[in-house]
């Protein structure tokens, strides 16, 4: 046993190393590493194991937790609408959809087509979340939308597993109880929690936070966040989700960075171990038997999620989100994995179909972080902007010059705009996100709406006869293709660009630019400049 563990981590070591040189995510090295052992060692059964899975699903329980730290109950109120009328009606039509197809098209058995319908409705919690939590897209408009989606669905999974005990419970066993037991367990852990959080936590944490010890305030994390998931666990709910409200309760507190910056080495471990085990169960055998149904069935599959989760975006928010939000949940999830493996162990459905679904759902799990790396590219090509009529947009004097150009309106764009107020300097603004558009107008900014890439939005605020351009922008392709629109009409010799590297400054090259700041040098400058001014007593 001992050799295996080694032989893993050389191997994981070895493949994120090869996979870094390509520029792709050490996600994608665990589940290879995975499939390696699993190959190596004929450990493919070894991933039904129970305590293996255990152990692999308290990664997912450690980054939900996390997750859970960055959002308080106020700031899950304002996503009400996100998490419990999007995500549940993509549940609904995916589950219903997918159903209609089995029933009526392949010919499955009503029990089946359900229990598959809800297993694909569910997308990868721990893949979406961990790359967005790096990235800190899960900020973003995009990041919350997905966010929400996702705790929704984390919650479905306790309705899905309540439908498969339905299907299996004998005669003399009560529907109607079975329902009211569930509903008075999740009234008891929510209670129980709430209380908890609210009267107990930052006592007990003050409390140990005075011992001045390390290992002490670590293992009443590590209590906090198994213990959380163990209580939903026992309460018959997912671990993950007691984990996310445990967090959630901890926000509130002021030991929330020190909690998350103690937890954050065992939630990448036990995430390393969860993927591992994905990549254990792609079966080249099955691969090879089914590999035209296997090609045909996983675009199908992500087609019609994409569809479904991009219309029920649509409707309240603009193409760009809507294509983000539903790129990222493209996927099918883990937890879809362990419905179809408990629905088959109950011969609710067909071990092939489980064996060509569950190779089918590793896959897209395989895809998704390649995906979630090059979905603002493929944003920016693929989905143009919204054409909207903007009423009572800002509309500059023809006659206007000396005037500063802000692109963006943004956090860094808001910012540069009350400093360029503080000396009084006449500025016009053009933003293309509706939102900050709208922020501007609220706040009676001479604002313009338009993508700052075209030229003729451009020349409608006079860029020729300003004393500067500033490029308030963050997403490195939409820089250069701005910073190339203003060229042609400048020749960026007034434009003043900030990048966050050396490396993007370079990219810039050739296009005139003589105002480039890097951000990194510049904080590191401010940070010394800091220094040689303090003075010890």
């Amino acid at each position: 046993m001992l050799g295996v563990i080694v032989a893993t981590i050389t191997i994981a070591l070895i493949v994120n190393l090869i996979l870094k040189k390509f520029h792709l995510p050490t996600i994608i090295g665990y589940i290879f590493t995975g499939t390696i052992i699993a190959y190596t060692f004929g450990l493919h059964d070894a991933v039904n194991n129970h305590d293996l899975k255990e152990i692999a699903e308290f990664g997912v329980v450690f980054l939900m937790f996390t997750i859970g730290l960055e959002f308080s109950i106020e700031h899950l109120k304002k996503m009400k609408r996100e998490v419990f009328f999007t995500g549940s009606l993509q549940i609904l039509v995916t589950t219903v959809f997918v159903f209609t197809v089995c029933l009526f098209v392949l010919d499955f058995d009503v029990k089946s087509s359900l229990v598959i319908g809800a297993a694909l409705s569910l997308s990868s919690t721990a893949i979406v979340l961990k790359t967005f939590n790096e990235t800190k897209e899960i900020n973003k408009p995009y990041g919350k939308r997905v966010l929400g989606i996702l705790i929704m669905q984390d919650i479905a999974v306790i309705p899905i597993l309540l439908m498969i005990s339905f299907f299996n419970m004998n005669e003399d066993q009560s529907v109607a109880y079975m329902i009211f037991e569930t509903t008075i367990a999740a009234a008891i852990l929510l209670g129980l929690l709430y209380v908890c959080g609210k009267y107990l936590l930052e006592p007990f944490l003050n409390h140990v936070s005075g011992t001045e010890s390390d290992e002490l305030f670590v293992a009443s994390v590590l209590l906090l966040a198994i213990g959380s998931s163990y209580v939903a666990h026992y309460f018959g709910f997912s671990y993950s989700l007691g984990a996310f409200i445990a967090g959630m309760m901890i926000s509130e507190t002021k030991f929330k960075h020190q909690v998350e910056a103690d937890l954050i080495p065992f939630r990448n471990i036990l995430l390393g171990v969860f993927f591992i085990t994905v990549g254990m169960q792609i079966n080249f055998t099955i691969i090879a038997d089914y590999i035209w149904i296997i090609l045909l069935l996983l675009p199908v599959l992500m087609g019609i999620k994409y569809l479904i989760i991009y219309s029920l975006v649509r409707i309240d928010d603009n193409k760009r989100v809507a294509f983000k939000t539903a790129v990222s949940l493209i996927q099918i999830g883990e937890f879809s994995l362990a419905i179809l493996e408990l629905a088959r162990s109950q011969d609710l459905v067909d071990p092939t179909y489980s064996q060509i679904l569950i190779v089918t759902i590793v896959i897209s799990m395989v895809l998704t972080p390649i995906i979630l790396k090059n979905l603002s590219k493929a944003a920016a090509a693929l989905v143009p902007e919204d054409i909207m009529m903007v009423c009572n947009a800002h509309n500059v004097n023809p006659d206007t010059e000396n005037h500063v150009v802000v692109l963006g309106y943004g956090r860094f764009g808001q910012a540069i705009v009350e400093e360029l107020k503080v000396f009084g300097q006449k500025y016009v603004i053009i933003e293309h996100n509706i939102k900050f558009f709208q922020l501007g107008q609220d706040r009676n900014e001479p604002i313009v709406f338009g993508n700052a890439a075209h030229k003729h939005i451009l020349n409608s605020v006079n860029i020729k006869q300003s004393s500067a351009v500033i490029v308030a922008v963050n997403n490195p392709d939409a820089l250069h293709i701005i910073c190339e629109a203003v060229d042609e009409l400048t020749h960026n010799t007034k434009t003043i660009v900030t990048v966050t590297s050396e490396a993007e400054k370079s990219t810039l090259e050739g296009l005139h630019l003589e105002h480039i700041i890097v951000e990194t040098n510049q904080i590191a400058k401010s940070v010394v400049d800091e220094v040689m001014y303090c003075r010890l007593d």
